[in-house]
């Protein structure tokens, strides 16, 4: 199986008077731009998951409509399992029971970088990836995603992905 990794696009800065709760915040006008820029070039990759998570937060939202958009990709679902301070080993779990060949979940730093590290052999949960915003990873597992099963074999930055546009 495979697991796509993606961190929402550049949003706001935090601004408690326009957004009480910070679930609310939104991409920023650049941020959407560069998401767009990123999945058009993602899609010449050609990696289209069969299904996508995505955390319940606009941001993240946002991320994953623009990828279903200008990168092919399908409509993503709410996940819980991926707002901000979720478990990497429920993630997982849950990434165990859904069918597919290559899913794809889109959430949150520093929570996708735990993830990354929770898949690889090896670590037991002491580091994390850095991801920047609307980087892209791939971790590939022989069956199940499972922790410490995986293999990353590729992590993108968001440059060089709006360079294959």
């Amino acid at each position: 199986m495979e697991l796509l990794i993606v961190r929402h696009a550049i949003a706001y800065e935090r601004d408690a008077k326009r957004w009480r709760d910070d679930g609310e915040r939104p991409l920023s006008p650049r941020g959407v731009m560069r998401a767009r820029q990123a999945a058009a070039g993602l899609k010449k990759l050609a990696l289209r998951p069969v299904r996508v998570l995505t955390s319940p937060l606009e941001r993240a939202r946002q991320t994953a409509a623009i990828l279903s958009q200008y990168a092919g990709w399908p409509r993503a679902v709410p996940c819980r399992e991926l707002q901000p301070g979720g478990s990497p080993q429920a993630l997982l779990a849950l990434l165990a029971h859904t069918r597919g060949r290559r899913l794809a979940v889109v959430g949150h730093q520093p929570d996708l970088g735990r993830l990354i590290a929770a898949c690889l052999a090896g670590n037991h949960g002491s580091a994390a990836f850095e991801l920047r915003k609307m980087s892209l990873a791939l971790v590939v597992f022989s069956g199940p995603p499972r922790a410490g099963q995986g293999e990353l074999h590729w992590l993108l930055q968001p440059k060089l992905l709006r360079a294959l546009r």
